[in-house]
């Protein structure tokens, strides 16, 4: 498996594997939607994706991640969120996620990128040097699923309400 940064001919296999990761997702109700495959669009299109990795072996596409600027209280900042992160469903739970996690904070460490911010589940992200700060928060997610991390050395954790970029929606 090799993991590289997301090339043109990638973008159709990159959206087939995000819906299918997140079809039948814990967090959409019986028949909702997934949507995370049309933020990545949405990000890419408004050319607002600071880091788009894949994980690709001999059968093609089978990981993803992106990186996208955050604002804090309505300012720009040296901050990012990674989201959304997609597995194929057969290949889940083999260490791809993790490892293209691993692989993105350290591309990332050392290019004017004072830290991380991630939405999920605490057990998985805190391995990969995400902690709780509840002087960041994002309005209407409960705290224990909103993480950040330093990745700057001597950078400050800022305070505030943090929003991510509009392809969220």
């Amino acid at each position: 498996m090799i993991i590289r940064e997301e090339k043109n001919q990638d973008i159709n296999a990159i959206e087939t594997l995000t819906l299918l990761a997140f079809t039948d997702h814990p967090h959409y109700k019986p028949g909702e939607a997934p949507v995370e495959h049309l933020i990545v669009n949405r990000l890419r299109d408004a050319r607002a994706m600071t880091l788009s990795l894949v994980a690709e072996d001999d059968s093609g596409i089978i990981g993803h991640l992106a990186y996208s600027p955050i604002s804090i209280d309505g300012r720009a900042t040296h901050w990012h969120a990674l989201a959304p992160v997609s597995v194929s469903p057969s290949r889940q739970r083999q260490g791809i996620g993790s490892r293209l996690i691993r692989k993105s904070i350290a591309m990332l460490a050392g290019r004017n990128i004072d830290g991380l911010v991630v939405l999920g589940d605490a057990e998985y992200y805190l391995r990969f040097g995400f902690h709780h700060h509840h002087h960041l928060k994002v309005e209407g997610v409960p705290a224990n699923y909103f993480m950040a991390q330093v990745l700057t050395e001597g950078a400050a954790l800022p305070e505030g309400v943090v929003t991510f970029h509009p392809a969220f929606g």
